[in-house]
């Protein structure tokens, strides 16, 4: 087998150029733009949740020394801790720290199945552009001087380029989204359980009861809103 011959930029264009531009078309610049942050997000730093802990232990010694009211607000760059740990210390209520950690965690619910919905669409849209190649290829072999074998192998590759596109590209990085998203999710409700643990004692006696009685109710919708950001983040 000769692997020149599976190498085609007439039918790579094709195939890749109509993917983007369909994709683009359907999904819309938001949703598009999800996709590549996500695409740039798996390559560059993830979450470290050790990391954000060792952050977090230094405020949180400043807490339970010091207490909550007294200390100041320390951020390390994790846009999600730095503001709850800002209403924590701001409401003195862990109550406000798990709102703000459900707010991020809906927003980045929301990005997620933006992206994991463009690759997904991506992944459709490439075999049907392989096909359009195909198409197009066999169209040259009308006339006395078509060059059949050139079009035949046009048809042949856009055909091939379309499928592996779709099943090995596109498809794959849907799921590799949508698993590097429900393990952050992971990670962060870990820290943000940690967290809960080591502050709590040091709220004001008010404070610290009404977090661990608060009413039933409170207590369902919180719950409620934890589960329904979980489904979020799933494809």
């Amino acid at each position: 087998m000769q692997i020149d011959n599976l190498f085609d930029p007439t039918s790579g264009l094709i195939v890749l150029g109509g993917t983007a531009l369909a994709t683009l078309m359907r999904c819309g610049f938001a949703d598009t733009g999800a996709g590549l942050a996500a695409l740039f997000g798996l390559l560059g730093k993830r979450f470290d949740a050790a990391l954000a802990r060792a952050e977090l232990a230094v405020h949180v010694r400043e807490m339970q020394t010091d207490g909550v009211i007294r200390t100041r607000p320390h951020h390390f760059g994790d846009a999600e801790f730095d503001e709850a740990t800002d209403a924590l210390i701001g409401s003195r209520s862990i109550g406000a720290l798990q709102l703000a950690h459900a707010s991020h965690k809906r927003r980045r619910a929301a990005r997620n199945r933006r992206a994991v919905r463009t690759f997904n669409q991506a992944a459709d849209l490439s075999p049907v552009f392989g096909l359009a190649g195909t198409l197009v290829s066999l169209s040259q072999l009308s006339g006395a001087s078509g060059d059949f074998a050139g079009a035949i192998s046009m048809a042949v590759l856009t055909t091939l380029y379309g499928l592996l596109l779709g099943n090995i590209v596109f498809a794959p990085l849907a799921r590799v989204v949508a698993r590097a998203a429900a393990h952050e999710e992971k990670e962060r409700q870990k820290v943000l359980d940690w967290l809960e643990e080591q502050v709590v004692v040091a709220l004001p006696v008010h404070h610290r009861a009404a977090s661990h009685a608060r009413p039933a109710v409170d207590q369902r919708q919180a719950a409620h809103m934890r589960g329904a950001a979980g489904g979020a983040a799933r494809p």
